[in-house]
Parts: structure tokens; C-alpha cells; sequence
């Protein structure tokens, strides 16, 4: 599974000759530079880890900035690792990867952080409707949960129980998103849909299998 790190630059649309508009998402893709190249021999697996975005020197702990100076590279803001690769032995450390991995028309698996949106009741996290009526003493319950179980028995609120907590700021995977062009030049490629995470945060874009 080959793939390439990239940052999400925001959604755009394209129209084709029929004149349909289909939403898509622009994302710089690369160059990345190859910090390490594993080994089943070495390492137990055959893998590529890459780099991608510049970070500064003051910013990156002296045992990251000795990993970086291996591959004769400067400090990198992400690190990530690819198997798969179909010519794993023509890479080289401190080589370039870019949008040429990839071509128009396959497809992609995007993964991103999606956008955190912090504690949230369950109206917003979960759809609920709410208790309902303002009579017989339903005084400020409009957005509550309601009822959670018995008291006596079991006693506990079951695991997984959905309720009020943290919203959004997980590991996203977006499987089978179709790429609609590759911009070469500018390291752009643009993908049907939308992705995980905000505009400027970083992705890992996968070959689909």
C-alpha cells in the first residue's frame, strides 16, 4: 500500500463537460523525504517512512534532529510509515516522493483528524430529541437524556452508554475517494468529496485496496 503525507488546502468544485458540479477537496501533496527505510531482515517489515513540513530547529527534540540528519534533511513537522511500495529497493534516504506515485482516476483512502468540537450533550452528539413536553414539572429538561436505567439493579451505567462526553478529534479513514486530477507542478491532487480534519491540518492519503 503505497501512499504520500499531504495537508488539506480547503474544497473546491469541478464541473464536467455535462455541466455536473461535483464537490471536491484540494490537497498539497508532498514532496515528502524518505527519513528511514525498513527492513524485514533489520526490522521485521518491509516499510518507507517519509516526512513531510518544514519545522523549526528549536521546535524538534536533538533525538528527532539526529534521526533527520541521517536522511540529510531538515526538521519535519510529520512522520508516518508505507508498506507496499511496488519498487520499495529504488528508494534511497533523504530521496523525494511526490504526486507522481499516484495517477488521475484511481482511488484513495484519506486518513485525517476530524475537527474536535469538545464536551457536547446529547442532542449534538448523538441526534437525540430531547425529553420532550414542558408540563407535569418538565422544567429545563428540553435537551436532557433522559432516564439512564435502574437503581437497584445492575446498579451501574453500562459501558457504552451514550451520553454527554468528547465530540469529534479522532483518527478518521475516508475509504474510496476517487481522484479527480493531479496538478504536478504545484503538488496538488484533488480528490471527489470531502476529508477529515480543518484546512492546513495534515493527511496521509493511501492507495485504495
Amino acid at each position: 500500500m503505497s501512499g504520500i503525507i499531504g495537508r488539506k488546502i480547503g474544497m473546491t468544485s469541478i464541473f464536467d463537460a455535462s455541466g455536473k458540479n461535483t464537490p471536491c477537496t484540494v490537497i498539497e501533496a508532498g514532496p515528502c523525504v524518505v527519513t528511514q527505510i525498513k527492513t524485514k531482515a533489520k526490522d521485521g517489515y518491509d516499510a518507507i517512512q517519509m516526512a513531510y513540513g518544514d519545522k523549526k530547529e528549536k521546535n524538534t527534540p536533538k533525538a528527532l534532529m539526529g534521526h533527520f540528519a541521517k536522511a540529510k534533511t531538515t526538521p519535519k513537522q510529520y512522520v508516518a510509515e508505507f508498506t507496499g511500495f511496488e519498487d520499495d529497493h529504488g528508494h534511497v534516504l533523504g530521496g523525494s516522493i511526490n504526486v507522481d506515485v499516484f495517477q488521475e482516476g484511481e482511488y484513495v483512502d484519506v486518513v485525517g483528524q476530524s475537527k474536535g468540537k469538545g464536551f457536547q450533550g446529547v442532542v449534538t452528539r448523538y441526534n437525540f430529541q430531547g425529553v420532550g413536553g414542558t408540563t407535569h414539572g418538565q422544567h429545563n429538561r428540553l435537551r436532557h437524556p433522559g432516564s439512564l436505567g435502574a437503581s437497584s439493579y445492575p446498579s451501574r451505567v453500562f459501558k457504552g452508554m451514550r451520553m454527554a462526553g468528547q465530540l469529534g478529534g479522532h483518527r478518521v479513514k475516508m475509504i474510496n475517494l476517487q481522484i479527480m486530477k493531479i496538478v504536478s507542478e504545484k503538488n496538488l491532487i484533488i480528490v471527489k468529496g470531502s476529508v477529515p480534519g480543518p484546512s492546513g491540518s495534515f493527511l496521509i492519503i493511501e492507495r485504495w485496496s
